[in-house]
């Protein structure tokens, strides 16, 4: 049997890709798991964070100009009116983050209606990809070779391991001499070189900071972990990080001195409005006494300043297995705009499997949506044309 389209991998992308490919194209989806959506069930605290209410280029890192015009055929406005139109009122939280209003399988539930035609093999591994004589693709598996007009890489990254991911679609670019970068781990959390490790002495501690990292500066929630640092500044700092320092100010906002210096016979900890236990931590760290503030000399003052410009390098991150998604893919400027091989005729690659990052906050389901859409359009018009 030949198939029409087949598309290695059933997440987010492969799933969104089937659903709007024609009735008239015999489609192949070809998953690893048992399930379908793997990664979409467990984002987002299981209630999958599907797509922002602000998405713009600057809030990924790649080929921004690709991005750019991916999101001008199929932005976030347009995903929330598909999903609608279906049935799935996403609750906007925090004013810009768009979540499942119970589960995240509630989308899962809606893109198996949508590819209810469609033929899916799960606990499928796929090894190889080549093409024949006859132009046509032969994609190796566990369960045997299947052949097929068109393939679509939708295999996602190397994040969550543990759900099966593989850099499969590198091994597939490789072998047919596609530039890409390996996949490294994104959106982790950062660990600590011997001298931030009293930062481990407050696990559990959260606070809101700003962050520059390689001339960006990102806001939000930083947690003291027991392997280093996270929450949510820290996840998007590690898109940013490459090697080198990063500066964490821990009291953007507010001017440490000016309110140590109103605070008289206080102690330091009592007049800094942060958790008690990173104030004296810090302090400690830094060598200064947790003493009246009419007490301190101009030099501790100027100690106490680091507060706003912590300067150090981490030792490296969390690695896959904690990671949300994976920096590094196939380069976008292998592709035309309709995510189609320059070189490989009927090959697409979509989603995370390219050389594409968003940051924290639904952005990433957004570009594996988007580029989905884009390259099914592609699809169905090439068939349409014949």
């Amino acid at each position: 049997m030949i198939y029409d389209v087949a598309i290695i991998g059933a997440g987010a992308s492969g799933l969104m890709c089937a659903a709007r490919l024609e009735r008239t194209q015999h489609v192949l989806v070809l998953e690893g798991n048992e399930k379908v959506g793997a990664k979409i069930a467990v984002s987002g605290g299981g209630k999958c964070n599907i797509t922002n209410k602000y998405v713009d280029k600057r809030n990924y890192v790649g080929n921004l100009k690709y991005v750019h015009e991916t999101l001008a055929r199929f932005d976030n406005k347009a995903l929330l009116a598909y999903l609608q139109n279906r049935g799935l009122e996403p609750v906007l939280k925090k004013g810009r983050f768009y979540f499942c209003p119970k589960s995240a399988q509630q989308l899962i539930d809606l893109l198996k209606r949508e590819t209810k035609e469609k033929e899916f093999l799960l606990k499928t591994k796929v090894h190889a990809v080549t093409k024949d004589a006859n132009k046509l693709f032969c994609i190796e598996t566990s369960r045997g070779v299947f052949h097929a007009k068109k393939v679509v890489i939708a295999s996602g990254g190397k994040s969550f391991p543990s759900l099966g991911a593989t850099d499969v679609a590198l091994e597939i670019a490789k072998s047919f001499q596609m530039a890409y970068s390996d996949f490294k781990p994104a959106l982790v959390g950062l660990t600590l070189q011997r001298e931030q490790f009293w930062f481990k002495t407050l696990t559990g501690v959260s606070l809101d900071v700003a962050i520059s990292v390689n001339g960006k500066k990102i806001a939000g929630s930083l947690l003291f972990a027991h392997r280093g640092i996270s929450g949510p500044v820290v996840l998007n700092t590690s898109l940013y990080w490459k090697k080198g320092e990063i500066t964490v100010d821990f009291f953007p906002g507010g001017d440490v001195e000016t309110l140590v210096r109103k605070g008289k016979k206080r102690h330091i900890s009592s007049v800094i409005p942060l958790p008690k236990r990173f104030v004296k931590a810090f302090l400690e760290h830094i060598g200064l006494e947790d003493k009246a503030c009419n007490r301190l000399q101009d030099l501790e003052f100027k100690q106490l300043k680091r507060l706003h410009a912590y300067t150090f390098a981490p030792a490296g991150n969390f690695g896959f297995s904690k990671a949300e998604v994976s920096l590094g893919g196939i380069d976008p400027e292998e592709l035309y705009s309709t995510f189609e091989s320059k070189t490989i005729e009927g090959l697409y690659v979509l989603g995370e499997a390219l050389d594409v990052t968003g940051e924290l906050g639904g952005y990433n389901f957004q570009w594996a949506f988007s580029s989905a859409v884009v390259c099914a359009e592609d699809i169905n018009s090439k068939s349409k044309n014949k």
